[in-house]
């Protein structure tokens, strides 16, 4: 019989993109109060695999990844993303979004997104929201999985939640030896 334990705490990140680039420094900001420090940001990135969004956001779509300093539970990833889209709907106007927001976690072996879609891979959390396993880590990196989605399986994604993964790896050993003392 397995032991039932408490999981380590998770690495908080989030995704987001639009249209102004200005926008996203104004939810980061949003962000920050309601989560703490960040301690991790991506390059400016173009969210160009898809032009899904282009109708109801503009193009070309900016896109940055941020990290907060402050680990989290894992099941917290469903009152994230309840924030996130309480910002979204603050930032929609006629229907249309000016921002769009995806919180996730990673840990040792694994990136989450959240999600309010359903589908066959995806883990029903609460209040709406579900888990999509995004990424495994094995063998030195995060590999991507048949659904996952295409720009989180781009090589250069690939590397920079690679050097997330190490810089949250550095703070577990760092937590762990401030309890030992």
């Amino acid at each position: 019989m397995s032991e039932l334990t408490q999981p380590a705490p998770v690495k908080l990140f989030i995704g987001a993109f639009a249209a102004d680039s200005g926008i996203l420094d104004e939810v980061q900001e949003i962000l920050a109060a309601s989560f703490g420090a960040v301690d991790w940001q991506s390059p400016s990135l173009m969210f160009d695999r898809t032009r899904y969004y282009e109708k109801e956001m503009g193009w070309p779509l900016h896109r940055r990844f941020v990290a907060f300093e402050r680990l989290i539970s894992p099941e917290s990833l469903v009152d994230v993303k309840l924030t996130a889209h309480e910002i979204e709907v603050d930032y929609t106007d006629s229907g249309r979004r000016s921002v769009n927001i995806d919180p996730g976690y990673l840990c040792a072996e694994r990136l989450v997104l959240a999600t309010g879609k359903n589908y066959i891979q995806r883990i029903y959390l609460a209040k709406g929201v579900y888990a999509d396993l995004t990424l495994v880590f094995s063998r030195g990196s995060f590999k991507p999985l048949a659904w996952t989605y295409p720009d989180y399986g781009a090589p250069e994604m690939i590397a920079l939640f690679n050097e997330l993964r190490s810089l949250y790896m550095a703070q577990l050993r760092a937590s762990r030896m401030v309890e030992r003392d």
